[in-house]
């Protein structure tokens, strides 16, 4: 990795140690960045906002996406203080941004309580044997508003 893109890195760095301080969720930080700017900073606010999903890297996604007014992130890379965990590299490759860049490992965060392994290992599995269990109903009447989905002529495809 270039310098260059080094310091992109430190940014969130830098951030995820400030979060630990200021006390607003653990210890990640993310930035995105499009063109060699910075569009997006952000940090884990899980612990702040009593949400989940407040990963820093999809905390960066949302304000990357509005700062671009496009829900398509094409031409940005992310920097992250951590391998990504499954909800959001799926962000991130949903978000299509081309390039990760991470300083931690995940076997670096289950060392600090962070363990996103159950996870993974629940992906590999059949819907049958996962711990939360998943069963489909009404597909008949669901599958009314995908048809109309279908034939809109004017819907945005993403």
């Amino acid at each position: 990795m270039s310098e260059f893109k080094e310091k992109f890195l430190r940014e969130a760095i830098r951030l995820s140690i400030d979060n630990i301080n200021d006390g607003h969720g653990g210890p990640f930080g993310a930035v995105i960045v499009k063109n060699g700017e910075i569009i997006s900073k952000a940090v884990n606010k899980v612990i702040s906002k009593k949400d989940p999903t407040a990963h820093a890297e999809i905390e960066a996604i949302r304000i990357a996406s509005k700062k671009l007014n496009n829900f398509h992130l094409t031409g940005c890379e992310i920097y992250t203080t951590c391998e990504p965990c499954p909800m959001c590299l799926g962000a991130i490759y949903w978000a299509q941004i081309e390039k990760i860049y991470y300083a931690n490992t995940r076997a670096d965060a289950k060392k600090i309580q962070f363990d996103d392994e159950y996870i993974y290992e629940e992906f590999s599995k059949h819907y049958h044997e996962r711990k939360i269990p998943i069963s489909q109903h009404l597909r008949n009447e669901a599958i009314k508003a995908f048809e109309a989905w279908e034939k809109k002529t004017d819907k945005i495809n993403y």
